[in-house]
């Protein structure tokens, strides 16, 4: 029942942003629907969306393997979890940090750019394709390595040992042991990170070099805040609902998950001799990997320290921002955990029923589609189709902490399951029997089962949703106002009035406090000792 009901509610969510639309707004549109379908700033959105997402996917999966078969072969070597943990941030990190960051790095006065006029190149414009594509592929770069690094992780320990012991190459253990694990981990990673950036906003919103370089999303969010075209919106939105959806059967159909790469499989080094040079390769793909990823970061907190922080947060609206973030970001934090809980229950009553054997029935498949509700029906989507929903009979500025507040749950909702199902079905599978035989029902089970084996899980979808959500820019973008001002919100205010030290500043408050959450979550997603020696 607890499963139905957080199903309706993601339905209601997604759907009812268009339901009423198509009722109200179409019908008086006239004429101009007809015309719309012909407007230029439609088609030109959706062939730059999947250019840059086509671009953005293909260069991400090329600098992925090198890096990924290169953390494969060499897994002994110290400070390789440390790299792994370091590709996960990107995970979390707002999209208004990063932006902030690589404009720092690679913008006209960037220190790679001007690195680059030092010695007689000409570093093109960070505005327009060129940022939105280095600004995906850091974000989705690490994620495609460990998703990679999963693939091979699943690959029997002798495989890799034989092809050691024959002798073989590199070259020939990478086409004959390694590549037959690693191509269906790509093609998931591929669709993943297809689908990431189809859905992009704040990267575009900021980057995007004007109407040539505009997704589907941001063209969304100009209709309604400079143009107010109403029906334009409405077809945007409906041709990206259209596109996130082929997106999502391309994930599907490769067996992939939306949280894919959160964790990556542990792997046991066994001594393998290798050349010098094959070690020298392997630093160089390695570093470059690093340097990427890691470079950002440290101009993060360079740029952040160098900002006026005392006076920052004496500042009224950044003391009111970030108390609005926080107190907005737990509570869907806890909206998300209940959703992921009561899908979770759902599955796991299912399962039992076929005592947790054999392929899984209709039911659970039908869960676990509905909680990922929110990849076909983006967050910018339904907050534009809401937005033009209530205007109509409220004030909408008034409801924008009820939306942003419903809309980043349902946004965490994937992540969140991902961590709270297995255990979940872990709990019920090995205590359900002794439950019934031992008649412990309702609160005690709760008290005295339940919590104790879920409690980590818990805490750690608290976590990671919490972390989402004080990072989301996008429906705080159509809902803000000088009343309801989010950190991500007010950071992008402050790169407007082009006031980059204050922006700086914010933003390495708003980093620390997402990273050191998705550290959390990294960290307490991997297997204590009792539990690998348990599956052992």
């Amino acid at each position: 029942m607890a499963a139905l009901v957080a199903a309706l509610f993601l339905v209601l969510l997604a759907g009812g942003a268009f339901l009423p639309l198509l009722l109200t707004a179409l019908p008086g549109a006239g004429g101009r629907l007809t015309d719309a379908l012909g407007d230029p700033v439609i088609w030109r959105s959706l062939r730059f969306t999947l250019v840059q997402a086509v671009l953005s996917t293909g260069i991400s999966l090329l600098l992925a393997v090198p890096v990924a078969a290169a953390l494969h072969e060499f897994r002994g070597f110290p400070g390789r979890n440390h790299v792994l943990r370091l590709f996960a941030l990107p995970l979390a990190l707002p999209q208004i940090v990063a932006v902030l960051a690589i404009v720092g790095l690679y913008g006209q006065r960037g220190v790679w750019s001007r690195l680059a006029e030092s010695v007689g190149l000409d570093f093109p414009s960070i505005y327009g394709l060129t940022g939105i594509l280095i600004a995906h592929v850091f974000f989705n770069m690490p994620l495609a390595v460990r998703i990679a690094l999963g693939g091979m992780a699943s690959m029997p320990a002798e495989y890799d040992r034989l092809a050691h012991q024959l002798g073989m190459g590199f070259a020939a253990r990478f086409r004959h042991v390694l590549w037959p694990f690693m191509r269906p981990a790509l093609m998931s990673s591929a669709s993943l990170i297809f689908m990431l950036c189809v859905t992009s906003f704040a990267v575009v919103l900021t980057l995007g070099g004007g109407p040539r370089a505009t997704t589907l999303e941001v063209a969304i969010y100009q209709a309604l805040t400079f143009d107010f075209d109403v029906v334009r919106a409405i077809l945007l939105a409906l041709v990206q609902v259209v596109v996130t959806a082929f997106a999502y059967s391309l994930l599907t159909r490769a067996g992939g998950s939306v949280s894919s790469g959160f964790t990556v499989g542990a792997l046991r080094p066994f001594a393998v001799r290798h050349t010098p040079g094959g070690y020298l390769a392997a630093v160089l793909v390695v570093s470059f990997g690093v340097l990427f990823v890691l470079t950002p970061f440290v101009l993060i907190v360079w740029r952040g320290l160098s900002a006026d922080l005392a006076g920052l947060v004496l500042q009224d609206s950044v003391r009111r921002a970030v108390t609005t973030s926080l107190l907005l970001g737990t509570l869907s934090a806890v909206l998300a955990v209940m959703l992921g809980l009561a899908f979770a229950a759902g599955v796991t009553r299912r399962a039992a029923a076929r005592r947790f054997s054999g392929p899984q029935t209709g039911a659970e498949r039908l869960f676990g589609q509905m909680s990922s509700l929110i990849l076909v029906v983006p967050p910018v989507v339904i907050a534009a189709g809401w937005f033009m929903v209530i205007r109509r009979f409220a004030d909408v500025y008034a409801a924008a902490p009820v939306m942003v507040v419903t809309i980043n749950a349902a946004m965490a909702v994937p992540f969140a399951i991902r961590l709270l199902q297995p255990a979940a079905l872990s709990a019920a599978e090995r205590y359900d029997r002794l439950c019934r035989q031992l008649g412990l029902e309702g609160f005690d089970r709760l008290r005295l089962v339940t919590w104790p084996l879920l409690r980590r899980a818990i805490f750690l979808a608290f976590a990671f949703s919490l972390a989402l959500s004080l990072g989301d820019l996008g429906v705080i973008t159509i809902f803000g106002s000088q009343d309801v001002q989010t950190l991500p919100y007010l950071i992008l205010q402050r790169m407007g009035s082009y006031r980059t030290q204050d922006a700086a500043g914010l933003a390495l408050l708003l980093c620390v406090m997402t990273m050191a959450l998705m550290m959390i979550a990294d960290r307490g997603s991997e297997p204590n000792r009792a539990e690998r020696t348990d599956r052992s």
